[in-house]
């Protein structure tokens, strides 16, 4: 609840629901009226900058599951991958539908007969409304952003694209495989087709300045993006920055810095932004650091008291959007 003495003269806070910012599950709840859950599955790609195209080893950050720990067992076909994670989620919400989450690595490496054929089926499963993709923006040719464009007029889809840093000098050291401009070009690719677009970005990279960080959410802020994510750096073991936290190249952000951080940025996205996710955690048997992040309500909870402290809320901060371009 929020008490009225809290409030300035004029400084009655904007809500999405009982939060303060934009969230995900009441995007979702006003447009489809119930609970829908994201069913995270493994479809067997990889990325250019594993495979050699790019480069190899992949993010320094990056899980050898390629961010898709959570996701289904890519052992499996993913008709039961999709069984298998919907009926462990519906446990906890038992009248839910689903929305099919191709995550772990780049989403949309492969040719368009194979995204088809695996896209495809998750949208034949019953009770599925949509797709999420997520993938990398050195990965959408021109035939598989015209089939995304397809599969847009006919189902609920976005794609998630990896940012992380607009900072290229950042991206160098964590061996991202490619620049900020390239991030651009694949927004307004998509854009073009009228395709909902999420950004993924990370607070806490090696190297990065609190000011860095932000000026990563100002540029998200004058893209045209309908979404964000926003991670925590959080290190598991067997990954390449391993050796760079060795070298003393990575420090933990503390939970206060990230809240603050992660409160900032609210304040400067766009209010019709949705905020996909707002902290991260990493496999338990694989967290290196920080500990703390493993206590995700304790996080989330923090940042609903840090917004109510300061009296302040998604997009009291933000600028009329002046869209990156790189058209000449």
């Amino acid at each position: 609840m929020i008490m009225k003495e809290n409030l300035s003269i004029n400084e009655t806070p904007r809500l999405w629901g009982d939060k303060r910012y934009h969230t995900w599950n009441y995007h979702l709840r006003q447009l489809f009226g119930q609970k829908i859950f994201k069913v995270s599955l493994d479809g067997g790609f990889t990325c250019p900058n594993r495979d050699g195209k790019v480069a190899i080893g992949g993010c320094t950050f990056c899980s050898a599951r390629g961010s898709g720990d959570f996701a289904g067992n890519r052992r499996d076909d993913l008709v039961k991958q999709f069984n298998d994670v919907k009926d462990r989620m519906h446990q906890k919400w038992p009248e839910a539908k689903y929305i099919g989450y191709f995550q772990a690595f780049s989403n949309t490496y492969a040719p368009v007969e194979e995204l088809r054929e695996m896209y495809e089926v998750i949208l034949e499963q019953e009770g599925v409304v949509g797709l999420s993709i997520a993938t990398r923006p050195d990965c959408l040719p021109d035939d598989v952003v015209e089939y995304l464009a397809e599969l847009n007029q006919r189902t609920y889809l976005w794609v998630e694209l990896g940012l992380q840093t607009m900072h290229d000098q950042t991206a160098e050291l964590i061996n991202r495989g490619h620049d900020f401009a390239c991030f651009v070009e694949g927004v307004e690719k998509l854009r073009k087709h009228g395709i909902r677009t999420c950004a993924h970005i990370i607070h806490g990279l090696p190297g990065e300045t609190e000011e860095m960080m932000l000026q990563t959410v100002e540029a998200c802020a004058n893209m045209d993006i309908q979404g964000i994510k926003i991670h925590l750096l959080h290190l598991l073991k067997n990954t390449p920055m391993v050796k760079q936290y060795e070298e003393g190249l990575v420090k933990f952000l503390d939970k206060e810095t990230y809240v603050r951080l992660v409160v900032d940025s609210l304040e400067l996205l766009p209010p019709d932004v949705v905020i996909h996710r707002i902290t991260g955690d990493g496999p338990p048997d694989l967290l290196i650091g920080p500990m703390w992040s493993r206590k995700k309500w304790e996080v989330l909870n923090a940042i609903d008291d840090e917004l109510q402290r300061r009296n302040t809320w998604q997009g009291k901060k933000a600028k009329a959007r002046k869209p990156l371009s790189l058209a000449k």
